[in-house]
């Protein structure tokens, strides 16, 4: 298989200028760049770029995935919608980190895992996730978790480490969650026993009843101040205004959780022990229904089959005489049921007589004898099961 690295980045807050995009131009030729994207793709060969660099100055969403197994995200945001000790609280290891660029926090997530069904399809993989951008930047702290959760599949976190304060609706992921799930494969046993004590997400945006009584209780200077700020074209506006009324509506939220890294492991070990286990007894029941099935059809097939031996044996010699492989296949399917219903009429001779007759009549058909041999009709390329030479 030949090297395959993805590279995407995206600017949200602000398209890049022409000066920008002739920087950017000067780490790749090859590289689709415009005010808003920059993509590459590399079969051979590096980028020669920072990727941590390029977010400080130009990007605010990453996303890397190559061959062999590496897959890494990353996201910037003003501080004014994610704090950096927030995010550290969450992110601190190397599979999740967070950094301050300037006015910005980057939150960086990478995961390292073999690639079982590899297929070249990274263009897509960034637009499906891009959303959790905006969740966290509007205080949803579901994707900071998930983050610490990926630490701790990675191994990188001590066993006795409480785990930080859980965030409500980790059991109703939003689709751009479960995208992020999915891209760095995150332990599903892990997050659904984390999100047992997760609180139900009753809402993430609010009402318009609800922001209206929030900003009429505003005071007057600050409302004066968002005024001009909105009429300034802050793109930041928004998302502000909705983290902040979620965390006074909500309350603290920094509180840590009460389970360990420990029991978070045993928890997912015990959920994956009983899932598979479950699995196991719902095939043996479709194992045991499909023999019972088989086991119907073939008393109804025998039951036919008893009053018209002679008629069987007779397709039995049509279809060896076509010499085609699948009609063989046909004819020792027959001759099984015959000997059955020769050992239920307790006359088995008569059907080992008549077998020797086939036998003496085509000594050759080295293909048919390979089948009556796996069919246990006979022992060996010359004898009919049971006859003594």
């Amino acid at each position: 298989m030949s090297e395959y690295q993805y590279y995407e980045f995206l600017a949200i807050d602000r398209p890049l200028d022409a000066r920008q995009q002739q920087e950017l131009r000067a780490l790749s030729t090859r590289a689709r760049i415009t005010a808003t994207r920059f993509v590459n793709t590399y079969h051979w060969g590096d980028f020669k770029g920072d990727p941590r660099l390029l977010m400080s100055r130009y990007f605010d969403a990453f996303l890397y995935l190559a061959n062999w197994g590496t897959r890494q995200l990353m996201f910037r945001l003003p501080t004014s919608l994610l704090d950096f000790e927030t995010a550290s609280r969450y992110a601190a290891t190397d599979s999740a980190c967070a950094w301050t660029a300037g006015d910005h926090v980057i939150v960086e997530l990478t995961s390292e895992k073999e690639d079982d069904d590899w297929e070249e399809a990274g263009e897509d993989s960034l637009s499906s996730v891009l959303p959790v951008r905006s969740e966290l930047a509007g205080g949803d702290r579901r994707l900071l978790y998930l983050a610490w959760l990926l630490s701790v599949d990675a191994g990188e976190s001590e066993d006795n480490q409480l785990e930080p304060a859980v965030p409500p609706g980790l059991a109703t992921l939003s689709a751009a969650l479960q995208s992020f799930v999915e891209f760095l494969r995150l332990d599903e046993d892990l997050l659904s026993v984390a999100a047992e004590a997760s609180k139900p997400l009753d809402r993430i945006e609010p009402s318009a009843a609800e922001l209206t009584g929030w900003v009429t209780r505003l005071p007057a200077e600050e409302k004066d101040a968002l005024l001009a700020r909105l009429a300034s074209g802050d793109p930041h506006l928004g998302l502000e205004l909705a983290r902040r009324f979620r965390g006074e509506r909500d309350g603290s939220v920094d509180e840590k959780g009460s389970r360990t890294v420990a029991e978070l492991k045993d928890a997912a070990r015990r959920h994956r022990e009983q899932l598979a286990r479950l699995a196991a007894e719902r095939r043996a029941r479709e194992q045991a229904r499909r023999e019972h099935a088989q086991a119907a059809a073939r008393e109804r097939r025998l039951a036919a089959l008893a009053p018209r031996q002679d008629q069987a044996w007779e397709q039995v010699y049509a279809a060896i005489g076509t010499r085609q492989p699948a009609r063989y296949d046909e004819a020792v399917e027959l001759l099984a049921d015959l000997r059955a219903v020769s050992e239920r009429e307790r006359r088995p001779e008569v059907f080992d007589r008549r077998l020797v007759e086939l036998r003496q009549q085509h000594p050759k058909k080295q293909g048919l004898l390979r089948r009556l041999e796996r069919a246990g009709l006979i022992d060996g390329p010359g004898n009919v099961r049971g006859e003594q030479r």
